[in-house]
């Protein structure tokens, strides 16, 4: 039996799962696991290092030593407050520690330097590292006032693209159809009851794909819905070349994105406009890639090459 040894540890903790994974020092992958996010909260600083503590100490295996602990986290949406968590991390692990925003994990797991990395999952935000080496962020305000693109958004516009039209009389867009379909009700008043009298999050975010399948039977209001959602995220992206994001490359990820290839279309379309001058990469490996590269660098092991992008 192969002994383990020294190993590192990576963490991708987004609004619903969270991905631990971990690697030896010659890259073997010695566990990785994915479970609920719920219990999860960026703050206060202290717990949430705890949390993260916990995380790699449930899946550390027999005999292995963790040497370095990387995490990319939903919530960490300042430098201040990565830094802090970061911090706490490893004074509560005793071993080196670096917290920074889940998006940030997109251009490590891509095998690039520097990129800039576009979420569309449970959230939405785009994140780039400046030549500085500074954070730098755009949306991920959250889904109630923003995170368009992210699947309870899209379903936000959708319901009320639909009802909307209701209003006006139409039925000749199969959108409300198939969002009364996806709720489990029978009627415009019915999907207002619904999505208003239970306003949360993983209500909303599973009916996503009706979203999506009315699209592909011709709902101009799905069509409609859809292109806005892919419209902002690139907009984020324009922000953060603005604010002096250096990288000419942009690696979009999150569970719509991956899934759903009419909004990666749309968002590719929106930046080859506006940007040329930018590449647009669709991650195709698990982000938690991104976070055991990050402990790599933080331990100082040698770098494994990796090609994880796709190129559309």
């Amino acid at each position: 039996m192969t002994a383990v040894g020294t190993v590192l540890a990576g963490l991708d903790i987004g609004g619903t799962k969270t991905h631990v994974r971990v690697e030896s020092l010659d890259g073997r992958v010695l566990a990785d696991v994915v479970e609920p996010s719920e219990t999860w909260s960026a703050t206060p600083v202290e717990e949430a290092a705890r949390w993260i503590a916990a995380a790699v100490e449930r899946h550390r295996p027999e005999g292995g030593t963790v040497a370095a602990i990387a995490a990319g986290a939903q919530g960490c949406d300042t430098e201040e407050h990565c830094a802090e968590l970061g911090h706490a991390l490893t004074a509560v692990a005793g071993v080196p520690g670096v917290v920074t925003n889940d998006a940030a994990l997109l251009a490590p797991a891509a095998g690039l330097e520097s990129a800039i990395g576009v979420i569309a999952g449970t959230g939405s935000i785009a994140v780039a590292v400046r030549p500085d080496g500074t954070l730098v962020f755009a949306g991920g305000w959250g889904w109630v006032i923003g995170d368009e693109g992210s699947a309870p958004a899209l379903v936000r516009e959708a319901a009320r693209a639909a009802l909307t039209r209701h209003d006006a009389g139409g039925d000749d867009d199969v959108l409300l159809p198939a969002l009364l379909d996806a709720f489990g009700v029978d009627s415009a008043v019915g999907l207002a009851r619904t999505v208003n009298d239970t306003p949360a999050a993983e209500h909303w975010a599973p009916k996503a794909p009706a979203v999506f399948a009315a699209a592909q039977r011709g709902s101009a209001d799905a069509r409609r819905v859809i292109t806005a959602g892919a419209e902002s995220l690139a907009y984020l992206v324009g922000v953060l070349v603005a604010r002096g994001a250096g990288s000419t490359d942009v690696v979009a990820a999150g569970g719509v994105m991956t899934s759903q290839p009419d909004l990666f279309a749309a968002f590719r379309d929106a930046l080859t406009r506006d940007h040329p001058q930018l590449a647009v990469h669709l991650l195709r490996e698990p982000p938690v890639a991104g976070a055991v590269a990050l402990a790599r660098r933080l331990h100082g092991a040698p770098h494994l090459r990796s090609n994880h992008v796709r190129e559309l």
